[in-house]
């Protein structure tokens, strides 16, 4: 599918009849000075992107991994699916992306980062192309990868564990890809102009919502009260001319959640996974668990409105609203322009949505609930993109307001270089934490390896971890788990904890 967007249309002043050679020329010399500097823009945070997926050949497998690579060694994707399905979780679609990258052990972690980068940032370019054609509008070429990238690099590294966001298999599966799927979801909604098109999006929508069910509960939910305000709120999002199809397209989507969710309900695996919490589960919608879910909400937010990064993804909004036109001065075909309104349902779909994530999660994790960040992402996706549809609605205010705004574009591209300035460090200091456990266990595999192949079957484990994850022997040897999948993929009958490296 083609992602380049339209150039920009640029609107005569009221009376003014400019001579074809002079308008023609100023027209395209704004054409190309507008690209060059926004596809200079976009470099910035496309490099960041470059330099994290540079950064993924330090990944080395742990934590769960340690379980599924053996699994898939000895029984293939499929194998793991049916792991998955009658004996952990329930997930099929977790099953069979989480297979797609341990089928190749270590190079598949080495490689996630960069397929899954590049994925999401195809993704969120087409859909930034779609939306502003559906919505007639026009802006320059460079403007639809400078939103995609810095959306990709605003929600992927301005957590606060961008390990377990962005490098961590199993975890980026689950919380980080699949929203990103979620958002790809509605592209042939926004490409349908036909009866064949219409059908197709339903298609797609349906299909998504049954592998989402059976792929990460947290992004349903988003999903769900998302699709439940198009519904309620259609009328007033929607212009006429598709209210009726947005509603009907939300509402099979719904359905086919609830088919995905039913299947992974049902199933063996997550009958054991609730067996396996006992009363905690059951006490999901008890008084003071959901106030104490909302303690911790409160604490997950106070963490999310301070981090300052997230400024940049209303920079680019405003950049967006800045430079876009209506084409032609045609009526919008999907959006009327309600800014507030629009604005408004957005944040309370995020403070939803996100409360009853932390709802869902809390039986499992308690008060850690505030500090495994990894199952924030599902609903930060969508609180990215309010950011970058509120200064979208800023910039077009502004524009509207002055005649020339060149010194609000400027402040608001310095703004987007000064975010992504600003997450280099951190990022580059994960990098050499990650280099480092690498290292030493590149070390520890190439010994057990030998040891093993020379008949050992007990052999010595040295923990090594990296951005508080999980590894055999934690808390200094008092937590084994999962030492005997350590133990399996070594093909060793178990290992001990040691506090050296061999």
């Amino acid at each position: 599918m083609a992602v380049d967007a339209p150039s920009v249309t640029i609107p005569r002043e009221p009376g003014e009849r400019p001579g074809p050679g002079r308008w023609n020329g100023r027209e395209g010399l704004f054409r190309s000075w507008t690209t060059t500097w926004t596809v200079g823009l976009s470099l910035l945070p496309l490099g960041l992107l470059a330099m994290a997926s540079w950064l993924g050949r330090h990944v080395r497998p742990s934590a769960d991994e340690w379980c599924f690579l053996p699994s898939v060694r000895e029984n293939g994707i499929s194998g793991l699916i049916g792991k998955f399905y009658f004996t952990d979780n329930g997930r099929l679609g977790n099953g069979l992306l989480v297979g797609l990258y341990a089928k190749f052990p270590v190079a598949g972690h080495q490689w996630f980062g960069l397929i899954s980068g590049v994925l999401m940032l195809v993704l969120l370019w087409a859909l930034t192309v779609q939306l502003l054609r559906r919505t007639d509008l026009t802006v320059p070429r460079g403007v639809p990868l400078l939103v995609a990238s810095m959306i990709s690099a605003v929600f992927l590294f301005a957590t606060p564990n961008t390990y377990k966001t962005f490098y961590w298999p199993a975890a980026s599966v689950s919380h980080t890809v699949a929203p990103v799927l979620v958002c790809a979801a509605a592209i042939p909604l926004l490409r349908a102009r036909s009866r064949r098109g219409r059908v197709a999006a339903l298609t797609v929508v349906l299909a998504a919502g049954i592998f989402m069910g059976t792929l990460s509960e947290e992004a349903c939910v988003v999903a769900l009260v998302v699709l439940s305000g198009v519904v309620l709120f259609g009328r007033w999002i929607f212009t006429e001319r598709v209210v009726a199809f947005a509603r009907g397209w939300s509402l099979v989507g719904m359905a086919g959640i609830a088919i995905g969710t039913i299947v992974l309900v049902t199933s063996p695996g997550s009958r054991t996974r609730r067996e396996r919490y006992g009363a905690e589960t059951t006490s999901m919608l008890a008084p003071e668990s959901l106030l104490a879910s909302l303690r911790g909400y409160g604490q997950i937010l106070g963490t999310v409105f301070t981090t300052w990064q997230y400024v940049g993804a209303v920079a680019t909004g405003v950049l967006l609203g800045l430079l876009a036109r209506s084409r032609g001065g045609r009526p919008a075909v999907l959006l009327p322009c309600r800014p507030l309104l629009l604005t408004a349902l957005g944040a309370l779909a995020f403070l939803i949505s996100g409360y009853l994530c932390t709802v869902i999660t809390y039986p499992v994790f308690g008060a850690r609930v505030v500090t495994t960040e990894r199952t924030w992402n599902d609903y930060l996706l969508l609180y990215v993109l309010l950011l970058v549809g509120a200064g979208a609605f800023l910039g077009r205010a502004l524009r509207h307001r002055q005649r020339r705004t060149g010194v609000a574009t400027a402040a608001a591209a310095a703004v987007c270089a000064a975010t992504v300035v600003g997450l280099i460090a951190p990022l580059a200091e994960l990098g050499h934490d990650m280099q480092v456990r690498a290292q030493k266990w590149d070390r520890q595999d190439q010994w057990l390896r030998a040891r093993a192949a020379d008949g050992a079957k007990v052999l010595p484990y040295k923990p090594v971890s990296v951005s508080r994850m999980l590894e055999p022997f934690g808390d200094n040897g008092r937590k084994a788990w999962p030492a005997q999948c350590v133990a399996d993929y070594y093909q060793l009958e178990r290992v001990t904890y040691s506090k050296q490296l061999p």
